[in-house]
C-alpha cells in the first residue's frame, strides 16, 4: 500500500475529492514518479514506452466506471511533464478525474505540464474533470500548463470541467477539439487569478461533421494585479452549431482580455458568441453583509458562487 503524507492527502482531496487511494482504475504520480496504479477488466492503465506518461484503454460498452489520474508536486525546483493518451471505446460511458496539485515549500519554481489526448470512439460518452491548485509556504512559483486534445467520432459526447481553483502563479491552458457528425462537446472552464498571477487560455473547436455541436462556457475572476487572456475559436465546416459564452469579474488593478472568434466554412454552420466583463454589484455585497458576513467573506461567497467552487478553496490564493 502506498504511503501518503498529510500534504499528499490534502492535495488529493482538493484536486480529485479523494481521501486516500481510490477504488477502480487509477494512476497517481508524485514528483515525477509513479507511486500507485491499478487497472480493472474494463479500464487498462499502461506506461508509455517512449516518453513519460500513460495509455488508458476503456473497453467498448463500459458503463458507470471511473479512472483517477492525479499528479502531485511537493518539492521545489521540479519540472514535470507527462503525455497521457485515452482511448474510449465505442458506446462506453465513463468519468475521468485528473488535475494537479502543487505544494511548493521553497524558493525555486515548481512546474507541471500535462498533455492529455482523448479519442472517443463512435457513440462514446465521457465526463472529464480537471482541477489545478497551488499552495505552500515557499516563494517559488507554482506553474501549471495543461493541454487537452480531443477527437470525437460520430455520435460521441464529452463534457469537460476545467478548473483553476487558486494558488497558481502562471498558466497557459490549451484545449483543442475536432468533432465528427452528431458529436457533442461541452466545455466549462473556471479560472481564478490574484496577486501578480497570469492565466492565458485558448480553446479551439472544429465542427467537421453534420449535426456536430458545442458549447464553450468560461467564467473567470481576476483580483489584485493579475492578468488574464481568454481566446476561443469555433470553426464550422458543416451543418453544425456552436456557442461561446465568456463572463468575467474584474477587481482591484487586474486586467482581462476576452477574444471570442467565429469562423464559418459552410453556409449551414450556426455560430454565436457573447462576452461580458464586469465587477461585483454593490447590492450583492450589501445584502450578504447585512446577514452578518464581513466584506471579505461576502466577496468570497460571491466569487465562489460565480466560479462554482467551495468558498474555502479561495483561501489558497496569493494576494
Amino acid at each position: 500500500m502506498v504511503q501518503l503524507s498529510a500534504i499528499d492527502e490534502e492535495l488529493l482531496a482538493t484536486i480529485a475529492e479523494l481521501h486516500g487511494v481510490p477504488g477502480g482504475a487509477y494512476n497517481i504520480r508524485r514528483n515525477g514518479e509513479l507511486i500507485a496504479r491499478a487497472s480493472t477488466p474494463e479500464i487498462q492503465v499502461e506506461s508509455k514506452k517512449d516518453k513519460p506518461g500513460i495509455n488508458i484503454f476503456v473497453a467498448p460498452g463500459t458503463k458507470g466506471k471511473s479512472v483517477h489520474i492525479p499528479v502531485l508536486l511537493t518539492v521545489s525546483g521540479l519540472k514535470d511533464v507527462v503525455y497521457n493518451t485515452f482511448d474510449i471505446g465505442e458506446d462506453a460511458d465513463v468519468l475521468v478525474v485528473a488535475g494537479c496539485g502543487i505544494h511548493n515549500p521553497g524558493e525555486e519554481k515548481s512546474q507541471h505540464d500535462g498533455i492529455h489526448e482523448f479519442i472517443l470512439r463512435r457513440g462514446a460518452r465521457m465526463r472529464y474533470v480537471e482541477r489545478h491548485y497551488g499552495q505552500g509556504p515557499g516563494t517559488g512559483e507554482r506553474v501549471l500548463n495543461p493541454k487537452t486534445i480531443l477527437i470525437l467520432e460520430d455520435g460521441a459526447q464529452a463534457e469537460l470541467e476545467l478548473v483553476q481553483i487558486s494558488g497558481v502563479d502562471g498558466t497557459v491552458r490549451e484545449t483543442e477539439a475536432t468533432l465528427a457528425g452528431r458529436a457533442h462537446l461541452v466545455i466549462r472552464e473556471s479560472v481564478l487569478t490574484t496577486g501578480k498571477q497570469s492565466a492565458d487560455s485558448f480553446i479551439s473547436v472544429e465542427l467537421r461533421g453534420n449535426g456536430a455541436s458545442t458549447e464553450v462556457l468560461a467564467r473567470s475572476v481576476a483580483r489584485g494585479q493579475s492578468r488574464q487572456i481568454f481566446r476561443a475559436r469555433l470553426t464550422g465546416r458543416a451543418r453544425a452549431k456552436g456557442h461561446v459564452a465568456c463572463d468575467s469579474l474584474i477587481m482591484d488593478q487586474a486586467e482581462i482580455s476576452s477574444l471570442p472568434e467565429l469562423h464559418a466554412a459552410s453556409p449551414e454552420a450556426e455560430l454565436t458568441h457573447e462576452a461580458a466583463i464586469g465587477r461585483i454589484a454593490g447590492e450583492q455585497l450589501l445584502k450578504l453583509m447585512t446577514l452578518g458576513l464581513s466584506e471579505e467573506e461576502a466577496v468570497n461567497t460571491i466569487l465562489a458562487g460565480f466560479l462554482g467552487v467551495n468558498r474555502a478553496l479561495l483561501a489558497g490564493s496569493r494576494s
